[in-house]
């Protein structure tokens, strides 16, 4: 395995990018475990891995702190898009990537000659109880739902990017017990593969302040699908339209869930460092 890696940061979800083009480590979740420990290793939220596709440009594999592979990263897929293009695995600007959540397709967004930031079409966002899971609610949207949590029933909506979001709309979102409650979001009976949940704060229409408990990860600086997961939910409970800013710990992101039912997120992707791993 080439044991070159760079560091890359999406509003400050952050990642170590592996090169595995020509030959790929024997144990995923054992090297994301060692690699992302940020006492231990370099540390990361997760590893973004490149593979070669049969059905697109690229593959992407995505591996959490606990060694657990996702589905997809919104996040990852832009320092993935930006690494592929900097790097010269790819001229294009725009091109496809199989991922655990179908083939999306990124862009580069430029201005003045530079790269100012990545525009990814997710695709369209899975509604359906089964699709998401949520238990209980096979054939139906789970759109402002009841779910209790350590005594306490909040209003949840369920949307999955690929993978599995819980959104819970809240007063104040900087105020809110996430270090408390998120693994028992995450954890809870009614997600048999867990869930990834947003806390959201609605300043108004076209804005929202959003933080984030990562299935796998706990809490992160910003998540991308969680982004476009809290975009739609905003529009289903008719809270929000359908282009909007969601502020992040780690910065902002643009989504918009299209007339064409296309979620569309747009945000940076930064290199922040390059190094070897000796083991």
């Amino acid at each position: 395995m080439n044991k070159n890696f760079t560091k890359w940061q999406g509003c400050g979800n952050d990642f170590v990018l592996l090169d595995c083009m020509k030959e790929e480590p024997a144990d995923y979740a054992g090297l994301s475990r060692r690699v992302c420990d940020r006492h231990y290793g370099v540390g990361a939220d997760g590893i973004l891995v490149v593979l070669p596709s049969d059905q697109a440009d690229f593959r992407m594999r995505i591996f959490n702190t606990d060694g657990s592979e996702a589905e997809m990263c919104g996040n990852g897929i832009r320092c993935f898009a930006r690494y592929l293009y900097d790097y010269g695995l790819t001229e294009k600007t725009e091109f496809t990537v199989e991922t655990g959540a179908g083939i999306l397709v990124p862009r580069l967004v430029f201005a003045d000659g530079q790269i100012t930031g990545v525009r990814v079409d997710m695709g369209k966002p899975h509604l359906l109880g089964e699709e998401i899971p949520v238990v209980g609610h096979d054939g139906e949207k789970v759109i402002n739902q009841p779910i209790t949590v350590a005594g306490k029933t909040y209003q949840m909506t369920g949307v999955s990017m690929g993978n599995p979001h819980c959104v819970i709309f809240v007063d104040d979102a900087e105020n809110f017990p996430i270090e408390q409650l998120g693994a028992q979001f995450e954890h809870h009976e009614i997600f048999p593969r867990k869930t990834n949940t947003e806390f959201v704060e609605v300043k108004d229409r076209s804005h929202v302040r959003m933080r984030v408990w990562e299935r796998g990860a706990a809490i992160t600086l910003a998540c991308g699908t969680g982004s476009c997961a809290t975009a739609v939910a905003g529009v289903l409970n008719d809270k929000t339209d359908r282009k909007v800013e969601v502020q992040l710990d780690g910065g902002k992101l643009i989504v918009e869930w299209a007339e064409n039912g296309h979620v569309f997120m747009t945000g940076p992707a930064e290199l922040v460092f390059t190094g070897e791993l000796t083991n």
